[in-house]
């Protein structure tokens, strides 16, 4: 069995040629971990939803106390995370739908391509969330809020999947940060 290489003018007993580099293999990444980091944020999202919107008919209540700051209160969210920008319009609602679904369906493609963990962690989170919120705009016609922590100084009521988004950029802040730190040791070191 023979190797072939690159180099046309070696000879077949040259030892100085050099074997063949073999091409690297393009696997998944970190997609089956996104993945799955999403479908988790999604059935926790959507379960604790049911719940509080079904179960405990948090609706009905307007506000529970839970413990020490932690607090239910139903809020319809109709704008992006944390009631920023409104989108009181139809025509608004579907553009956030529209938005999301393409946020996530770009997530999903380029993390394959992503290596690094924490990348992965964060972009499995941040598509699970923005799958979750855009599920209850099809579904409900705004976003169920009801973590309430307003005794902490924190001014807005938010659910799983705005947390998982949260959570998911803080993450990539610091995946951003920790790989700048380390390019910049090594070209020091060079």
């Amino acid at each position: 069995m023979s190797l072939e290489t690159e180099d046309a003018a070696a000879e077949p007993g040259d030892v100085s040629a050099s074997p063949p580099i073999p091409e690297p293999v393009a696997g998944p990444g970190m997609g089956p971990l996104a993945y799955s980091l999403a479908l988790a944020v999604i059935l926790a999202d959507q379960l604790s939803k049911l719940w509080v919107l079904y179960s405990l008919n948090l609706q009905a209540l307007g506000s529970v106390k839970v413990l020490g700051p932690l607090r239910l209160t139903m809020v319809w969210n109709q704008g992006v995370s944390f009631g920023m920008f409104r989108a009181d319009t139809g025509w608004m609602r579907w553009l956030l739908v529209i938005f999301s679904l393409a946020v996530a369906i770009i997530i999903a493609v380029w993390v394959r391509r992503v290596q690094r963990p924490l990348l992965g962690w964060g972009f499995g989170l941040i598509m699970g969330g923005a799958i979750g919120n855009m599920i209850d705009r099809v579904r409900l016609g705004a976003v169920a809020d009801f973590i309430d922590v307003q005794a902490l100084m924190f001014p807005w009521v938010f659910n799983i999947a705005d947390s998982a988004i949260t959570i998911g950029v803080v993450l990539l802040l610091i995946d951003t940060y920790l790989t700048d730190r380390r390019e910049r040791r090594e070209r020091a070191s060079a």
